[in-house]
């Protein structure tokens, strides 16, 4: 069979069918309902993505702001401010508070973020290393009494993360150290 056998004339595919194939024209692959609709009213192409980007109008996003960020599990709004980040709002309001607090002598040797070992690194039997396990605490402080502090900003449902459960309870066996929730 020569390679000729294979082609067909252009003018053998009528209305877009050859014989009883559909035929697909390229521009319409990868269009939405409404963009093939408006081509086959119309008969023009509408603008694309790659239209915009090629003349240079590059002022908006190419995506929504939707589309661009995911929503936290647990609803928090990550925020900073003077330069410290903060994993929520109620987080950030918190250490205001004990900002104040230590001005005024309640509290000393205040911290944040602070990591606390609970299980050590370990080297399993291949030779490969698990690694350590660390609860980090939003705040830790000494109290008027001299008591260490250790401070989680906690709501109702991060309190009952599996994960935050068991690091809660290890750090009491490892540490002796109870963990002050505080919503």
């Amino acid at each position: 069979m020569s390679k000729n056998a294979l082609r067909y004339l252009e003018s053998a595919i009528e209305g877009g069918r050859f014989g009883t194939a559909r035929v697909r024209e390229d521009r319409a692959v990868g269009r939405s309902f409404a963009e093939r609709e408006v081509m086959r009213r119309t008969g023009n192409q509408p603008n694309s993505e790659f239209d915009e980007i090629a003349s240079g109008d590059l002022d908006r996003p190419l995506f929504p702001p939707a589309m661009t960020t995911k929503r936290s599990k647990y609803r928090n709004a990550k925020c900073e401010y003077d330069g410290i980040k903060f994993d929520s709002k109620r987080e950030r309001s918190r250490w205001f508070e004990l900002i104040k607090q230590q001005d005024v002598g309640l509290i000393s040797g205040l911290r944040r973020q602070v990591a606390f070992e609970l299980i050590a690194r370990q080297q399993r039997s291949d030779g490969s290393i698990e690694r350590a396990v660390e609860y980090v605490a939003d705040f830790t402080y000494r109290n008027s009494e001299g008591e260490f502090v250790v401070e989680d900003v906690k709501s109702a449902v991060t309190r009952k993360n599996k994960d935050y459960v068991i690091k809660r309870k290890l750090m009491l066996r490892e540490h002796g150290i109870t963990i002050q929730e505080v919503e």
